[in-house]
This record gives structure tokens, sequence and C-alpha cells, in this order.
């Protein structure tokens, strides 16, 4: 077995294993800091909102329209509809109207630093795995989920691909408590609520990249200075 949380086994697509794999230090062994985390993760769970909270005001409830009795001499308080907050089944004051908006910002360096937390604590803690290779010839649950006893896994288990493979993400998919996911869709909420994050080798390289394996290597800078 590993000596490291930052070595850890390479797993085969049948089960076994086949060397290690040496985790890349920048991303698996970095300072924790759960403030970051807790942004970006609220931040991430905020902007997933959807504000379509609406209540009704006096204005847009049905009725109401007559003055309820008379403005003097009856000894009762004054009201001009039924249809006030104050009123059963009368509008709402100071509800929601629909057009609330919950988006929160969160810049690229904190997600940066808030993945990079989260990652090392699932290494740390063991429950990183790696995989050579997650290419499945053709859709085959089965297949997947005896990959995924070999692992020992159990609960949730976020499972990262290096590219779009709709073979291996339909072996998965029908297995309860599983989630696939491109590299460049890795997040922290995601991390954070797996107890198990497994990843295919080629989407090592790519953590916090913003690409997969098949988008093309950004463009090295080698043009001459002017002048």
């Amino acid at each position: 077995m590993a000596e490291s949380h930052l070595t850890v086994d390479r797993v085969t697509l049948s089960g076994g294993t086949d060397g290690t794999v040496e985790l890349p230090a920048a991303i698996f062994d970095a300072p924790i800091n759960e403030a970051v985390m807790h942004q970006v993760v609220t931040a991430q769970l905020a902007n997933a909102r959807r504000d379509t909270a609406k209540t009704k005001t006096r204005g847009e409830r049905a009725g109401g329209g007559a003055k309820p009795w008379r403005q003097k001499g009856t000894g009762r308080a004054r009201h001009g509809s039924t249809r006030a907050p104050q009123w059963r089944r009368g509008g709402i004051a100071h509800g929601p109207d629909g057009r609330q908006n919950h988006a929160q910002r969160v810049n690229k360096k904190m997600k940066r630093a808030a993945l990079r937390s989260a990652l090392t604590d699932r290494a740390r803690s063991g429950q990183v795995r790696v995989v050579g290779t997650l290419a499945f010839e053709q859709p085959k649950t089965r297949r997947a989920a005896d990959l995924l006893s070999a692992l020992r896994a159990g609960g949730n288990v976020l499972v990262v691909l290096a590219d779009r493979d709709q073979a291996a993400e339909k072996s998965f998919r029908n297995i309860a408590g599983v989630q696939v996911a491109p590299v460049d869709q890795l997040n922290t909420y995601d991390v954070l609520c797996s107890d198990l994050v497994v990843f295919a080798e080629a989407a090592l390289d790519l953590i916090g990249t913003g690409r997969r394996a098949s988008d093309p290597a950004p463009a090295s800078n080698t043009a001459p200075p002017n002048g």
C-alpha cells in the first residue's frame, strides 16, 4: 500500500493494481483554509438558488374593493380594504417579489485555493483513488460497480474524468450515490460532499486549469519582445 498520502496505487479498470501514482503536491498537499472553503461553497449554493419565491401584495389579491365599514361612528378601527396586510387573506407586506438576487461573486484565486484545500483534506484522509483509465468500450453498469467494489467505495463517490465520455458516464450514473464529472467541472462543493474521489490518471494534470483532455493546450508566448 501507499506509504504517503501523495502516493496512491494505480488501479486498473478490472480492479487490480498497476504500480503507484504520485499526486501533485501543489494540489494535494496544500494548506487547508476552512474559511475560504466555506465562502466558496456558500457562494456556489447561493448562485444555484432559483429566484422564484413570490408573494402577493395587497394590490394583487382578489377582492377587497369595497370599504369594510364606514369611516366613523362604528367604534372600530378605520380600514379601506380587507386585502390590507393585517387582514386574513390579505396581501403580504415586504415579501419576496420574484426579482431578488442571491448571487455572490468569488474570484478565481479563492476558488482554486478552496479546491486545493478540499482535495488536500481528502488525500490526507485516504479518500483519493486513481484509476489508470476509465475508458469503457460501451456502457456497462456492472463493470463500473465491480470497479467501485474493488476500490472499497462506500457512501457518496465522485468520479472525475479527463474528458467527456458517454460510455463512462452512463456506466456510473445508475449507481446510487455516484456522481460523474469532467475535470474542468471539478469544484469544492462536490469534493466535500463525497466520501471518496476517484480520478482518471489523465485528469490529475488538468486539475485547476479549466481544461479537458480534448481541449487544445494554451499557446505559449514565444514571440520576441518588441524593439
